[in-house]
């Protein structure tokens, strides 16, 4: 068995042709750019792209395969030197017994599989071309279609105060809109964290996973896991998720909620604390978003389940204050992708290219030891730079 590090919520900004796909995504995070950040940059063995369905990025793809610079693997997913690329979809998920829109993920082992997803879904959505469109089916139906597929579903930042799962689809229960049999793991999101999730008792059969949600390329691998695996190939993917044949998720690594967007419950307008959501005593404003963290405190069973891997609090070195670019860009020219820096190297290592006091800033960033401010509507938690 072997370890390696992924990142399976990757979305794309722009086709090759500089056609939107994520509309809020940058316009440098095109596959091939992607492909070889991924790998060279951040450190990855394993990336989903989740906006895979669109027919002309499956073109590129195909192309790709034909001139040699992708391969298809045998277990499935597309292979990119030591990179393997899993094909993904989000979609949003909104039919009659849902409170509001929940954002899923959905994996196909192949190309093929998800030509044939892409086609589907062309039927069922405005505009097969764009992102995490609206789907016009139900979403057990949809999972339905996932698994006929040979496919992965998975719901998205599942506690993220909008067009998530518990966040603004479900009263209490994910059986209110899903079948529980065919969710073959969940995704945390920015804001949580295991403890949080694992106090959620229908949540303990299913495997944790940490994911970026990147709209840049900077932003790959802010959050990932080490999994646990014979070879980087969507069937063993398959298989740590469901926890078979010692394949499994050993790590997940992701922020501190507290630097997460929604973690605190916050006034809309000008970001203040509260736990009252009536009138914000500081502007006045009537408009409060629903930290994560509260919202967890009004579904928890109080059950844990403990045999869980460790989650690590850890913070990207982007959110350590004074790392600039080119400062960044000096530590990877000297120890090569972020993986090697945030895991690997030294502090004594460290202070060979950077300050000694920004060497114990990235080893405490690694450790998840830095002083934080809690993020709320919408915007980040900072990390203190004492």
């Amino acid at each position: 068995m072997q370890t390696y590090f992924a990142d399976l919520h990757i979305h794309i900004g722009r086709t090759n042709t500089g056609r939107p796909v994520k509309i809020t995504g940058s316009k440098s995070l095109t596959v091939a750019n992607i492909l070889y950040d991924a790998q060279h940059v951040k450190g990855m063995d394993m990336i989903g792209v989740i906006d895979s369905h669109v027919p002309e990025v499956l073109d590129e793809l195909e192309v790709m395969v034909d001139k040699g610079e992708l391969s298809e693997l045998e277990q499935g997913g597309l292979s990119y030197g030591e990179l393997t690329l899993i094909l993904g979809s989000e979609i949003e998920v909104n039919d009659e017994s849902t409170q509001g829109p929940i954002h899923v993920l959905c994996f196909m082992p192949t190309l093929q599989t998800m030509r044939i997803f892409s086609k589907w879904l062309g039927e069922r959505i405005t505009n097969n071309t764009l992102s995490t469109q609206r789907l016009y089916e139900s979403g057990k139906v949809l999972q339905q279609k996932v698994r006929e597929l040979g496919g992965l579903f998975i719901p998205a930042h599942i506690f993220t105060p909008h067009k998530s799962l518990y966040g603004s689809g479900v009263k209490f229960s994910l059986a209110e809109v899903f079948d529980p049999d065919l969710i073959d793991a969940v995704e945390l999101g920015l804001s949580s964290n295991t403890e949080m999730a694992d106090s959620l008792k229908e949540l303990h059969r299913y495997s944790f996973l940490t994911n970026s949600d990147a709209h840049s390329t900077q932003k790959i691998g802010r959050e990932y896991q080490i999994l646990q695996l014979e070879s980087p190939t969507f069937t063993e993917l398959w298989l740590a998720l469901h926890n078979n044949h010692d394949r499994k998720v050993i790590k997940n690594f992701g922020l501190d909620p507290k630097l997460g967007k929604y973690h605190e419950t916050a006034c809309e307008r000008c970001g203040h604390r509260s736990q009252a959501t009536e009138e914000c005593s500081q502007c006045g404003s009537l408009h409060f978003v629903k930290g994560v963290r509260n919202r967890i405190d009004e579904l928890t069973d109080g059950v844990i389940n403990n045999n869980r891997p460790p989650y690590i609090h850890q913070i990207p070195l982007e959110f350590i204050p004074k790392l600039g670019p080119k400062t960044l860009q000096k530590l990877r020219d000297q120890f090569g992708t972020e993986m090697n820096i945030i895991h690997r190297i030294s502090q004594r290592e460290l202070e060979g290219v950077v300050s000694p006091k920004m060497a114990e800033m990235i080893i405490k960033a690694r450790k998840g030891t830095l002083s934080l401010e809690s993020g709320g509507a919408g915007k980040y938690g900072k990390v203190s730079s004492e």
